[in-house]
């Protein structure tokens, strides 16, 4: 889609290499390479499609004049059959005259589109697949999703899209969106771009994704890839496409009153704010808030003259963890860096929730439709955005509320199922150590457990101090968790040397996790790459940096992308299943969400118990291992009563 390509990564800039074609006068600097034709008739349509048949595969995109997969218009529908040629199908532009409308083209595309037995290259398919249900199109048959192919073969790019693969792969300049549509406050929608602009672009997307499929195939085969790309990150293109397109209902009128209590808040903070201050500033600026709390009371402006803990490029921070330890400090006794937290915490949770969720509402379904990204994390996670509902706070009760906007229409409930302490299960089984192992089977307060073994004392004889101690180092130490980091959590009664001791303590009664995160620095250093319990890879460069700081990042990469990594492919795996087993058992049930270890679904009320009993049976067979899978299920109308 045009749009997309304007977000997905840096354009590629500089004169083209190739020969100019047809319209090569669009761009001097990016030159059309290929035979880039329009289908305007329907007769040349039904040629198309007949080719379409006898080739029995093809590569497709869609041009839009909207992100919004519920809201958007259908522009254009793209197909390459061989490289360096491609058809543009216009179906709305600011010649309609010259061209079919809509509903005639998808009438004559459907019997292709629709047919399993031919295969669909693209790049960024979710996309595609749900424009074209939204149109009554069901695209069907295997799919090649070059976006996707391009992160299982090197998670760590900066960018899959389609323009930066195309230079870094083909070595190719495509035709940058911004040429048609402008930018900024002049930016128009696809739809109004002339016909002789419209189709080398979009004919070229359609060209770009057949050839880049043609580099990537052979490589994912070499890599031993093949399992990983066509049995897990291809289904997944289906049931994130279902997750987006299904959507989640939110109450506009508890937004709009949690932002009227969230806004009385602030204002009375700012005040507070005011009367902490030594001079009138403004919050909102750090560099304001710098020189309020570290300036001199003789400077000018005047400030309380603390300590600067860390300095940034143009002056002492003032980041959350400074604010933080200033405002934690015996030594300080002035209330503004922690008048100044929360501040922040609930301006941020105003404009990056309770106002960017109202805007994400679909005219067309009234619910929230946020986008899955397949390839956005070099863990293998997923993640969200449009808005992002995976980083919804939960750690404060005022930011845990917002989800009480998350309600499911009447006569239904929301189900969540939750995976307990996965991680910690996944380095169980990989690690094979034996006390993690006989705490999980004997069904034990893990972290209780773990803190009996670190300080050689009866579980039943664990401080809640000592737990949390535990707890830190557990859930910290497939992150690499150094003294110092491990001192920080504690609090500020802890020393390093203290926290030093207790992770000694805890690597030496579980020798197995020892040996197991050793293996993982070991795999990065002899193969440049590490792998999940699905082989999915990742590249370490870090590992063989010079610097030591460096080298001690790619220690803890490897060892968190093994375990995180092996966490994501387990809950891939089990939405897959999910997804393939609803229709029959629960036509009515919908896939709203995926967060982290945790599912949300929609169902009748009635049904939510026997769904319950599907879900947690799934998601607990996902993948054999060594220790039990447990999983957390509750339902409640609202999603934040759904625990």
């Amino acid at each position: 889609d045009a749009i997309r390509d304007l977000i997905s990564g840096p354009v590629a800039d500089g004169p083209s290499t190739a020969e100019g074609g047809l319209f090569a006068h669009i761009d001097e600097s990016h030159q059309v390479d290929g035979n880039y034709e329009s289908i305007t008739t329907v007769k040349s349509l039904k040629s198309l499609v007949k080719q379409i048949k006898a080739k029995g595969s093809m590569a497709v995109d869609t041009e839009t004049d909207s992100l919004s997969i519920r809201d958007a218009n259908l522009c254009g529908v793209s197909i390459s059959l061989a490289t360096g040629a491609g058809y543009y199908i216009p179906t709305r532009s600011p010649e309609a005259r010259k061209h079919l409308d809509t509903e005639t083209v998808l009438q004559h595309l459907k019997p292709v589109l629709e047919d399993e037995n031919i295969q669909k290259v693209g790049h960024d398919l979710k996309y595609d697949l749900n424009i074209f249900r939204s149109h009554g199109i069901d695209l069907a048959g295997p799919l090649f999703d070059t976006m996707v192919a391009s992160y299982v073969v090197d998670a760590t790019r900066s960018s899959h899209g389609l323009d930066v693969l195309a230079k870094a792969i083909l070595d190719r300049n495509c035709i940058p969106l911004s040429s048609l549509i402008g930018k900024g406050k002049s930016q128009k929608t696809f739809d109004k771009v002339p016909l002789e602009q419209a189709i080398p672009y979009a004919a070229e997307d359609a060209d770009v994704s057949l050839q880049l499929m043609k580099k990537f195939k052979p490589q994912i085969k070499k890599m031993g890839l093949s399992e990983l790309f066509e049995e897990v990150e291809m289904p997944l293109v289906w049931v994130l496409a279902e997750l987006e397109y299904n959507g989640i209902n939110v109450d506009a009128n508890e937004l709009d009153r949690q932002r009227d209590h969230l806004q009385e808040m602030i204002d009375g903070l700012r005040n507070e704010i005011a009367v902490a201050a030594p001079y009138p500033f403004n919050p909102d600026s750090p560099k304001q808030l710098s020189a309020a709390l570290f300036n001199k009371p003789t400077a000018e402006p005047p400030g309380l003259g603390l300590k600067p803990i860390k300095r940034g490029k143009t002056g002492p921070s003032t980041d959350q963890e400074v604010l933080e330890r200033l405002g934690n400090s015996p030594d300080v006794e002035t209330p503004l860096p922690q008048l100044v937290l929360s501040y922040r915490q609930l301006t941020k949770l105003v404009g990056t929730y309770l106002v960017s969720l109202k805007d994400a509402m679909s005219p067309a379904t009234g619910r929230v439709h946020a986008s899955f990204n397949q390839t956005g994390t070099s863990t293998g996670r997923l993640s969200s955005s449009d808005p992002n509902l995976q980083n919804i706070p939960i750690r404060t009760e005022v930011g845990r509320e917002i989800r009480r906007a998350f309600k499911a229409p009447k006569g239904r409930v929301l189900l969540t199922a939750d995976y307990s302490q996965i991680e910690l299960r996944i380095l169980a089984h990989l690690s094979q150590d034996s006390g993690l192992l006989a705490a999980f089977e004997a069904g034990e307060d893990i972290h209780s457990a773990v803190a009996a073994e670190v300080w050689d004392i009866a579980i039943e004889e664990v401080t809640p101090e000592q737990r949390d101690s535990a707890k830190m180092v557990n859930f910290g130490i497939v992150y690499g968790i150094t003294p110092w980091g491990l001192a920080r959590r504690l609090g500020p009664d802890a020393s390093v040397e203290e926290a030093s001791r207790i992770i000694e303590d805890y690597k030496e009664r579980f020798s197995g996790i020892t040996a197991f995160l050793d293996d993982c620095i070991e795999q990065a250093e002899t193969k440049g790459y590490v792998e999940t319990i699905l082989k999915r890879r990742r590249l370490v460069p870090q590992i063989h940096a010079r610097h030591p700081q460096q080298r001690a990042l790619g220690e803890r990469i490897a060892i968190n992308t093994v375990v995180q990594g092996s966490a994501a492919d387990l809950i891939k795996l089990a939405m897959i299943s999910l997804e393939e087993a609803l229709p029959d058992a629960f036509p009515e049930a919908l896939m709203l969400l995926q967060i982290h270890d945790e599912l949300v679904f929609e169902v009748p009320k009635g049904q939510v118990e026997k769904l319950r009993d599907l879900v947690v049976e799934h998601m607990t067979t996902a993948l054999d291992l060594d220790v039990d899978l447990v999983v957390d299920a509750a339902w409640s109308p609202t999603w934040i009563d759904a625990k």
